[in-house]
């Protein structure tokens, strides 16, 4: 790996965090609703990502679909309801586990064989998923904890339906402006309830514009350098990081069991990984 896919990569991987912290902050430290803030957050990606496209030096053809678009929306709109009542580092690392969970039962459900050690693998991170979600004093809300499951398995169908896409830029933009139909339709629905603040208006803009439009785009520039196991295994350092600024910039705890679920959720992903990078 060179210096430079290093660099996009890590910049990448606090881009992703950011998104959830942006988020979290917007939500518990604002007036925004989670209608707004995903309408904002779409919009401000749509624009940043076709402005991209829009000065790059070559022609891009039209890849995105309304699969797609749904699959993004679903992500979002679940994603900014579920952080109504999760920490961001709870919240993070229920997404990542269901994004890379759903994308593995994917590719089994598509006759992929696991060895006896994925296996395994797999049975700690479900374990640890349980474990999160068992009752106790920190154990996130069950309905605010579905939703970010949802939102991570909406990310694992969109970043399937991408796969192979020969311009992942394009067909992203793409599939951020087809989701604007469905944010009116969202803010249609929610209109008695929709309510901002400039502080949760700045979260959004953010949120979309840069953790997500930018932050997309510098993880599209450090694909090209990373495997496809080295790109699925990074992603596991985002709950790590978000968590981590949760509790130094948002003032969360970091309780012994987000850290216990947290080690098997990702140590048993990364067991299933790790044996196919060495397969």
């Amino acid at each position: 790996m060179t210096l430079r896919t290093l660099l996009l990569t890590a910049l990448a991987m606090f881009a992703f965090a950011g998104n959830s912290l942006l988020c979290r902050a917007a939500l518990r430290d604002s007036q925004i609703d989670p209608a707004s803030f995903t309408a904002l957050r779409l919009f401000a990606g749509a624009l940043v990502l076709w402005l991209l496209v829009c000065l790059r030096k070559r022609p891009s053809s039209s890849l995105a679909s309304w699969r797609g678009a749904f699959a993004l929306f679903t992500y979002a709109v679940s994603f900014s309801y579920a952080y109504l009542n999760l920490d961001a580092g709870a919240g993070a690392l229920l997404l990542f586990g269901a994004v890379q969970l759903s994308m593995i039962a994917w590719g089994i459900l598509k006759g992929e064989r696991l060895h006896w050690r994925q296996s395994v693998g797999m049975l700690l991170a479900g374990a640890g998923l349980v474990a999160l979600l068992l009752p106790g004093t920190s154990t996130p809300p069950l309905s605010a904890s579905l939703l970010m499951v949802l939102a991570g398995v909406a990310w694992g169908t969109y970043s399937l339906l991408g796969k192979g896409t020969a311009d992942s830029l394009a067909a992203t933009a793409g599939n951020f402006i087809r989701t604007l139909p469905i944010v009116i339709l969202l803010c249609l629905l929610a209109l008695n309830n929709l309510e901002w603040d400039s502080a949760g208006v700045v979260f959004a803009l953010l949120s979309g514009g840069l953790t997500s439009g930018i932050g997309y785009a510098i993880w599209y520039a450090a694909l090209p350098g990373l495997g496809a196991i080295q790109a699925a295994s990074v992603q596991l350092s985002v709950p790590l990081i978000t968590a981590l600024a949760g509790s130094l910039l948002l003032g969360e705890p970091l309780t012994g069991k987000l850290l216990i679920a947290g080690l098997a959720i990702l140590g048993g992903i990364a067991l299933v990984l790790g044996f196919k990078q060495r397969s």
